[in-house]
């Protein structure tokens, strides 16, 4: 293999992996198109996608459409629900390491070196995920209201994870480049500068989007109040965890700072628009408490209601946990992230540090701004 690297380039054979790869998998599917296609792509990867545009538990392959399972006939094809499984897992790892080597030789590419200021650059990003996952929220629900979708298949498929990872990760490449491009040719002081820009204005229309959806839609509305109230909470969250770091155990922030100020903020959104939103968001003027939509939210919510006292959950919820955990968790990994760590290896510390920050704010935007507008 290191004759191979050597003698064409590590990044000749990536591409050249990732370009046999998918003409691999297309000629398959071509060839194969019940055996691969439909029992492989169609069940475990597409089937679950075209599931959750539609808000359905489980949708069946019915020569050659798509219907909920309650309306397939006798005999029909395979069925698929939203969510993973094992053999959706086996695909998308291996997706997202060859996506991360792809990044790592990008960042080679463009001799990025100042990676602090490019993980600023990127926060409004993380916002911009969850937000633009909450447009496909809304779009579930006009297909309840009307029966009809707002956006069209395949396009809305771009916004359902975990396509909408991918569809994330083109924008901010796309910002990427053209930032650093700004950047070399002067006409910005810095290419964090436009990256956030870029990055917010995303953001602005996506909430522009829902904010427009709820002033003219019956399916949504706006619960202001949930809104602040999360940002509120998390960041007193944030602010008491990072004081009491900086008093009990100052050596854990050494080598993240105040990124590590950005990572706890990021799962105390998490963390507080959960409590929230399931367990208080009648207490805002929402008709039901939301549901979690992530098996470790539905596991502490149901291990927390059996082990507690039914009049102690009445006044604590059970939905608490989940915020501990985050926190917990947030204060571990900047920990773990010592000096040492992004001296050797700042390429590879910025990376995780940006995937890290995104797994919480992705989802904490998501759900906080689900039960702001109300879908």
């Amino acid at each position: 293999m290191d004759e191979y690297i050597e003698r064409y380039g590590a990044e000749r054979l990536w591409a050249a992996t990732v370009a046999v790869l998918a003409a691999g998998v297309a000629l398959a599917a071509l060839a194969f198109p019940q055996r691969i296609y439909v029992d492989l792509i169609w069940q475990y990867y597409w089937g679950p996608v075209v599931a959750d545009a539609h808000g359905w538990s489980c949708i069946a392959w019915a020569d050659g459409q798509q219907v909920h399972c309650n309306d397939a006939p006798a005999g029909a094809g395979p069925t698929a629900a939203p969510g993973y499984t094992f053999v959706s897992y086996a695909g998308y790892i291996p997706t997202l390491i060859l996506m991360a080597i792809g990044v790592i030789f990008l960042i080679q590419r463009l001799e990025i070196e100042r990676y602090r200021a490019g993980f600023y650059g990127l926060f409004p990003f993380f916002l911009f995920g969850g937000a633009l996952r909450v447009v496909e929220d809304a779009n579930v629900a006009a297909y309840r209201e009307t029966g009809e979708l707002a956006i069209g298949l395949p396009w809305v498929g771009f916004l359902i994870s975990p396509l909408i990872y991918f569809t994330v990760f083109l924008i901010a490449l796309v910002a990427v480049v053209v930032s650093v491009w700004l950047d070399r040719n002067d006409y910005v002081p810095g290419y964090e500068y436009p990256l956030a820009a870029i990055g917010g204005t995303c953001l602005a229309v996506t909430v522009g989007y829902l904010g427009y959806t709820a002033a003219t839609e019956e399916y949504a509305t706006t619960y202001p109040l949930l809104l602040v109230t999360t940002l509120v909470g998390a960041t007193v969250v944030t602010a008491i965890t990072w004081i009491a770091i900086e008093r009990i155990a100052p050596d854990i922030n050494r080598g993240t700072r105040y990124m590590g100020i950005v990572v706890i903020w990021a799962h105390a959104i998490d963390g507080v628009a959960n409590v929230i939103g399931l367990d208080w968001a009648t207490a805002f003027g929402l008709p039901n408490n939301l549901v979690p939509k992530h098996p470790v939210n539905a596991a502490i919510v149901e291990y927390t209601g059996a082990i507690l006292p039914p009049e102690v959950v009445a006044v604590t919820g059970a939905a608490w946990p989940f915020l501990l955990v985050k926190i917990a968790a947030a204060v571990l990994v900047i920990g773990l992230f010592d000096r040492e760590f992004f001296d050797e290896s700042p390429q590879y510390a910025y990376l995780f540090m940006i995937v890290v920050v995104a797994v919480g704010l992705g989802p904490g935007t998501r759900d906080m701004l689900r039960a702001t507008f109300g879908v």
